[in-house]
């Protein structure tokens, strides 16, 4: 983690030929090139191969593909909430629990991860009607917190207008881009990990408990699984049409 990183979206060239690949059109987030050839982790030797690879953080779009490589509609909606300076994880549960009760309003179920950094992300499982329609929805969410509390939300992305709020970062709905995947490590000391959470766990860290409880790594997301199962579980019955924005 203290080494040189890099990102890479295109497959590697000596991947074994039993790693599925798809080619896909660009997402606009690559210069020079109409298509990529990307990887689709997809079981455990997929992902003992990316981890053989040295690859720390696995980052994923909101959509799948189907059967032959072709790109599906988005079926997760993630607002990212980043944390300026001066704020933290309990400021961030405060927007989460905010947006947990704004998503179930409109027929969405909600679930909650850390970002395994200094954020959360809340997700929900969503039928929508276009590519860019939870771009469009979260940008309007985003903007209704930050204008209900504008001391405490901003929705823009200027670094000067961040310290002591939290940024509801709705453009990672972009069908070009990516979010750590849940149960991702980060490429930090202490190989921290992006874990889901359950909803106490956030009202909890809003009732005074500490907020590094909501830190685990490794062996510590293990346990909860064995104890609780994948909290980020949901069934296709789970995914509810997106309000139009």
């Amino acid at each position: 983690v203290e080494g040189q990183q890099f990102f890479e979206k295109n497959s590697a060239r000596h991947a074994p030929a039993w790693v599925r690949r798809v080619t896909i059109p660009s997402p606009g987030s690559s210069r020079g090139r109409e298509t990529l050839d990307m990887v689709v982790l997809e079981n455990v030797a997929d992902l003992a191969w990316s981890a053989n690879l040295a690859a720390l953080e696995l980052h994923v779009p909101q959509w799948r593909v189907d059967d032959d490589g072709q790109p599906l509609l988005p079926d997760l909606l993630v607002l990212d909430l980043d944390p300026g300076p001066g704020a933290g994880l309990v400021e961030c549960c405060a927007v989460a629990d905010r947006l947990r009760a704004r998503l179930a309003d409109d027929g969405l179920d909600p679930l909650v991860k850390t970002s395994g950094s200094k954020g959360m992300q809340v997700y929900a499982p969503i039928a929508c009607a276009d590519a860019l329609h939870p771009s469009r929805y979260a940008k309007e969410l985003a903007r209704a917190l930050a204008a209900e509390t504008a001391a405490a939300v901003v929705w823009r992305m200027e670094k000067a207008l961040r310290p002591g709020k939290v940024l509801v970062d709705w453009s990672q709905n972009n069908p070009a881009k990516t979010t750590v995947a849940p149960y991702s490590l980060r490429a930090r000391p202490g190989a921290t990990v992006s874990a889901p959470l359950d909803w106490d766990e956030v009202s909890a860290v809003l009732e005074g408990a500490d907020p590094e409880d909501l830190r685990f790594g490794t062996s510590d997301v293990l346990d909860r699984i064995a104890s609780h199962g994948d909290l980020f579980g949901y069934g296709e019955d789970e995914r509810a049409p997106l309000p139009e924005a």
